[in-house]
């Protein structure tokens, strides 16, 4: 029997991955942290054309990471940060995989860092 949520959700979980791929969409996504802007206005720091980050644009919207609000042939864009606490969740999963090793290594650190218990010299008798 097939799940069709679970595949539905591996899908959009795909997409935000996807999206999250790229450098400039990521530095899109941190510009809209907070703030909504004008397409022009989000492309203005890129050393690329327009119709590229337009094209950025679209697969963080596909991904449900971006709402474009259109008035006339104005485009602001707004983050939506809900589809990375899927993402964040998932990730989490794994978590425990790189705690154990920080677990280890701090307490190998304690060792290093303990003093170590001093004997007393025996007395002769």
């Amino acid at each position: 029997m097939v799940d069709h949520k679970a595949l539905a959700s591996d899908a959009a979980l795909n997409l935000v991955f996807a999206a999250l791929s790229d450098p400039v969409r990521r530095q899109l996504l941190s510009r809209l942290d907070g703030e909504a802007f004008l397409v022009k206005e989000l492309a203005a720091p890129f050393d690329i054309s327009l119709q590229a980050v337009s094209k950025h644009i679209q697969v963080l919207v596909k991904a449900g990471l971006v709402r474009q609000e259109r008035t006339g042939r104005v485009s602001r864009c707004r983050l939506d940060a809900g589809p990375m606490h899927e993402a964040a969740l998932w990730v989490n999963r794994y978590s425990k995989y790189w705690q154990d090793q920080f677990d280890t290594l701090a307490l190998f650190l304690g060792d290093i860092d303990k003093p170590k218990a001093r004997r007393k010299p025996r007395r002769k008798s």
